[in-house]
């Protein structure tokens, strides 16, 4: 073969490499955000669900309700994890990230169709209860599968940056589920909102989940998969939990502050503002975007930055910061106006310096064979243990201390273990994801 002709090769061979790294981004973003759209969902409408679905008279009680069921639908999480995990390191990344996106928007358009506790009585929470564990088990492989899929096509070089699309893109439909609560908010009467309203952005998630079905079956697996000897690992779980257990341990540590600051900062935030600050519905909603719009555009500029200083300094750097301004931001959102603004940009913006790189981090903490296992294992044992209990426990601490600033406590304990987990782990930067 000529010089030309190796030349020629090369560059095909490069183009062929770049066009797959754009596919895999865009599949597996798309997709996540549509997932998380239908997700956040619940969480946005939290105050109309508890009216919706449980028993009237109580509406502290109601509204614990409805984050009870939030929290209890993560049971789900650390089952799906392991599943999904095993799954994905057997049988290919696309095909779990496939199967999920079924699973998720199935149980989101199901919800959409639950008659309310005054037509069904007590089988309306439990239905409610039973599609949220399909939605937790389902987005259990999601996040994991969504992430492994751009690590394992991306140059080393850039991977920060590329797999911060993920959370980028779950942010995303955390937005997008944010601005249509405000469009029903805004356009409907309260009857209307509380009679069929509501089930808007749960119906729409049937359509939404079939494009990204669409999407997604076109794309193909990672070529780090690919090139694995698929016989040389027979039981993925035994062997996570045998050789890397340690490792996984770490990362839990290190998760629980995504999963507080996460759910704390961008989901039950707007029921905070109105329940505990008094601020109305609408006003809870737009500063809360504030904060999402914040971390959607830091993130990849976290991610670059991970790519250049390494992921380790800038995970303890955004624990450091959470420990120091979380309680001075909440001072500062109990003053409303400009003041809730500034504290929701604050919040917004450390949260990005943690999740901006955190994925590629657990992408990068464990061998190819059982990767997916590991990663799912830890994150979603993590976000069920701290993150789908982080309202209901935010909640439950305002009760019982009558103290409006207890989410800001609890959020700053979080950004402790997360830092004294991380003194223990070892920089992951430039490593290469193919198989050990």
């Amino acid at each position: 073969m000529s010089i030309q002709q190796q030349v020629e090769k090369a560059i095909v061979s490069e183009e062929a490499q770049s066009s797959g790294v754009k596919q895999a981004v865009f599949g597996a973003a798309i997709g996540n955000l549509i997932e998380w759209f239908d997700y956040a969902s619940y969480g946005y409408l939290a105050t109309i669900i508890a009216v919706v679905f449980f028993a009237p008279g109580n509406e502290k009680a109601a509204l614990l309700g409805t984050f009870g069921v939030f929290a209890v639908s993560f049971i789900a999480r650390p089952i799906g994890g392991v599943v999904w995990g095993h799954l994905g390191d057997r049988l290919g990344r696309k095909r779990i990230l496939t199967l999920t996106i079924i699973l998720m928007s199935f149980a989101t358009f199901s919800i959409g169709l639950i008659p309310g506790y005054a037509t069904i009585g007590i089988a309306a929470p439990l239905l409610l209860l039973l599609c949220r564990i399909v939605q937790g088990f389902s987005a259990s492989g999601e996040y994991a599968g969504a992430s492994l899929f751009i690590a394992e096509y991306a140059p080393d070089s850039r991977r920060g940056l590329l797999v911060s699309m993920v959370p980028a893109s779950t942010a995303a439909g955390l937005l997008l589920g944010a601005l249509t609560a405000i469009l029903l908010e805004y356009n409907l009467t309260q009857e209307a909102l509380h009679s069929w309203g509501w089930r808007i952005p749960f119906l729409i998630s049937g359509p939404l989940g079939l494009i990204a079905l669409y999407i997604r079956m076109k794309l193909e697996d990672t070529p780090v998969f690919n090139e694995m000897d698929h016989t040389e690992t027979q039981a993925p779980i035994l062997e996570s939990i045998r050789q890397n257990w340690n490792k996984v341990f770490i990362a839990f540590g290190v998760i629980c502050l995504n999963a507080v600051g996460f759910y704390i900062i961008l989901s039950y935030m707007p029921t905070y503002l109105v329940k505990e600050l008094g601020f109305n519905s609408l006003t809870s909603i737009l500063t809360t975007i504030v904060s999402l719009t914040t971390y959607v555009i830091l993130l990849p500029f976290v991610g670059t930055l991970a790519d250049r200083v390494g992921r380790k300094p800038v995970l303890i750097g955004a624990s450091i910061l959470f420990i120091l301004f979380t309680y001075p931001s909440f001072l500062l959102l109990s003053q409303g106006g400009i003041y809730a603004v500034m504290a929701q940009i604050l919040l917004g913006a450390i949260l990005a310096g943690n999740d901006g790189v955190l994925a590629t981090f657990l992408s990068e903490m464990f061998p190819t064979s059982v990767r997916y296992t590991c990663f799912g294992l830890s994150f979603n044992m993590g976000n069920a243990i701290f993150g789908g209990t982080a309202p209901f426990v935010a909640t439950f601490l305002i009760l019982q201390t009558d103290n409006t600033f207890a989410p800001a406590f609890y959020l700053m304990a979080a950004a402790l273990v997360a830092f004294l987990a991380l003194l223990r782990t070892k920089e992951t930067a430039n490593k290469s994801l193919h198989h050990e």
